[in-house]
């Protein structure tokens, strides 16, 4: 059980991480390092932030719903997809065990700071191929591929999900980064749902945690909308990706 001042420390990150996701992304970054230094299991800190931050995914995608407009053909082969990989995802990080996987959490947070280092190139690569579109013919037929496979990992663990979708989508589609990012968002929120509602009969959920998270996560992500034009989202990336490589060689060296 945590006391109010553990509480208070994950309320906090999740306002950190709501603002620090409407601004850059990343802020799985910054709430599950918190989760473990306040005393949660690895398993249950990775449980509990999946299913805290399932609001932040919805009010993201409700967002950029314009930018899903005639795309429903699309959504209905993508989003079952997602839905499979990241309850597979689920399945196998409760399979994984509390040891093992704390074991892979340095190895987890160096590849999700990575991941987070190279959003703008993505980002870049997908304009300059929006450029070329229609010189070369896409290939949608492998969309539900790609995505269940980035969706396995976002049920796992989940953080940098964002950017593997959005390159996986941006390699087999050919459409604008907008519409890219609007399917991108409501995957993301339906591999968090199906990954937590299976959680939810896992024993493993901390909801004290969830609860404080859940709200914070909310008000952060207001927060950081009104900040958007005031911050410089480059840098704040660079700071929680800096963020995260030093706490994976913290974590390898314990």
């Amino acid at each position: 059980m945590l006391g109010p001042a553990e509480l208070l420390l994950v309320a906090a990150s999740a306002v950190a991480a709501g603002a620090v996701n409407a601004l850059a992304g990343g802020g799985t970054l910054i709430t599950f390092p918190v989760l473990l230094a306040v005393g949660l299991p690895a398993v249950a800190a990775n449980v509990t932030n999946t299913v805290a931050l399932c609001p932040g995914h919805i009010s993201s995608m409700f967002a950029q719903r314009a930018s899903l407009r005639g795309q429903s053909a699309l959504l209905w082969k993508l989003l079952p997809a997602g839905a499979v990989g990241g309850l597979l995802g689920g399945v196998l990080l409760l399979g994984t065990g509390e040891r093992a996987f704390r074991q892979a959490v340095p190895f987890l947070l160096l590849a999700a700071s990575i991941i987070l280092a190279l959003q703008e190139r993505v980002r870049a690569w997908l304009l300059r191929r929006a450029e070329r579109r229609g010189l070369d013919g896409g290939h949608a037929g492998w969309a539900p591929v790609v995505v269940s496979v980035a969706s396995v990992y976002g049920g796992y663990f989940g953080a940098g999900l964002g950017v593997i979708l959005l390159a996986s989508l941006g390699a087999v589609l050919d459409d604008s980064l907008s519409r890219l990012n609007a399917i991108k968002q409501s995957i993301s929120l339906v591999v968090n749902v199906a990954a937590a509602v299976f959680f939810l009969f896992s024993g493993q959920i901390v909801w004290s945690a969830a609860a404080v998270m859940a709200a914070g996560a909310l008000v952060g992500g207001t927060v950081g909308g009104r900040l958007a034009n005031r911050v410089s989202s480059e840098v704040l990336r660079r700071i929680v990706v800096g963020i995260g490589v030093v706490l994976s060689f913290v974590y390898l060296m314990r």
